[in-house]
């Protein structure tokens, strides 16, 4: 078994948002809760997790909470990405930032975001050319 998939990290892991989004300033969710079974990060650096998420992951390691650290981001209510049809050029740019694999299409076709998949962590956004990823609530109903 690996020694970093211990009982802990599992826990930790399961709490965090798994928007793989580096806000934490680690490479996704389970670094982040691999480093903090390890003792080695504070659980205030989710900003995707809020202030709820702190307090649950500072009861598991037993730990005084602390609110999440705003300087690394704004908590936001759940997102997707939605790539605007008529604009996407196909360059591939936003597939290859995506974390999770959510954006589908080929080189020089439009792209797709399969919703089910997008954790909304917005690391699409920066690399696309010409800004055809919006972000709409998680909820909302894409067949109006």
């Amino acid at each position: 078994m690996n020694a970093l998939r211990t009982p802990l990290t599992e826990r930790l892991d399961r709490l965090l948002p798994q928007t793989q989004c580096g806000q934490c300033g680690f490479d996704g969710c389970r670094p982040y809760a691999e480093a903090m079974a390890r003792g080695e990060a504070g659980v205030e650096r989710c900003p995707p997790g809020g202030d709820a998420g702190a307090r649950a992951l500072a009861q598991v390691l037993g730990v005084t909470a602390v609110p999440f650290d705003r300087s690394r981001g704004e908590h936001k209510s759940a997102q997707v990405a939605v790539v605007v049809e008529a604009d996407c050029i196909g360059c591939t740019k936003c597939i290859q930032a995506c974390p999770v694999d959510a954006i589908v299409g080929g080189a020089k076709y439009m792209h797709t975001v399969l919703a089910d998949l997008c954790t909304g962590c917005e690391l699409c956004i920066p690399p696309c050319p010409v800004d055809c990823i919006e972000l709409i609530a998680a909820d909302h109903d894409q067949r109006s």
